[in-house]
């Protein structure tokens, strides 16, 4: 109970009622999209925790409503052509974590966030077609969504272009995601704690937020099944975009 009472006494409780809407809206994105949480979810975080605690936090939230939501996603899209890309993502979330504790965050970010908006940019003129890609596009995509992970608990960009180029069905697209997110959470935190990033706060914190993702993901899984064929792929854009310029942002301030 010290712990809770530490907790509750030093953050406002406007910011606790900013991070609660800020994981309603999260979880909202990412079942509606297959991708988003972090990207939205760790920045607020971050105005009042630690880095390595807003990412634990938000690694947690997202392994476990990844968990809850399996059947909404599982199965739609196969795991076998997955598994080149988790092998890299395991890579590329250990050179996350050591990144996370030794690089220059806030010039990683600007280029992360360069990267995002012109990828975007490409994309809004480019029109996906049922293909397959060769091994090494796939590795790369994970080894680049896994460093993402383990530095920032933001796996998405990589991967969302990767789905974006190879599905046009918005279902299979949103499976390919989850599919991967859900594996994805779980390296980070595995990673997170062998690192000893993990912190007495971190359940308190959980337990507080869990009631936000719970009624975000039927919100948003509500909200794909009425609206996702005409504009999944117009909400992905649009929230890969903003979440680049956010990012740019918070490099440069």
């Amino acid at each position: 109970m010290d712990v809770l009472s530490n907790i509750l006494s030093s953050v406002d409780p406007v910011q606790l009622v900013l991070v609660w809407f800020a994981v309603l809206g999260a979880a909202v994105l990412r079942s509606f999209t297959g991708f988003g949480f972090g990207l939205a979810a760790v920045p607020v975080f971050a105005l009042f925790m630690p880095p390595t605690q807003a990412v634990v936090l938000s690694a947690c939230l997202a392994f476990t409503i990844s968990v809850l939501s399996l059947r909404t996603y599982w199965g739609v899209y196969p795991l076998r052509p997955l598994l080149p890309m988790l092998t890299m993502a395991l890579l590329g979330t250990a050179l996350g974590v050591f990144l996370l504790g030794h690089l220059q965050v806030r010039q990683f970010q600007l280029w992360v966030g360069i990267a995002v908006i012109a990828t975007c940019v490409v994309l809004t003129r480019y029109h996906p077609r049922q293909r397959s890609v060769s091994k090494p596009v796939d590795g790369a995509a994970g080894l680049l969504s896994g460093v993402l992970n383990g530095a920032f608990s933001i796996p998405g960009p990589p991967v969302v272009i990767y789905a974006m180029v190879t599905e046009t069905d918005p279902a299979r697209s949103r499976s390919l995601l989850m599919t991967f997110f859900l594996f994805s959470a779980l390296l980070a935190l595995v990673f997170y704690a062998a690192a000893g990033f993990f912190v007495p706060a971190t359940p308190w914190l959980f337990a507080m937020a869990l009631p936000a993702i719970l009624l975000g993901d039927r919100l948003g899984y509500w909200l794909f099944t009425r609206y996702g064929t005409r504009f999944y792929r117009r909400v992905a854009l649009l929230l890969l975009f903003a979440v680049g310029l956010a990012v740019i942002a918070r490099s440069l301030l």
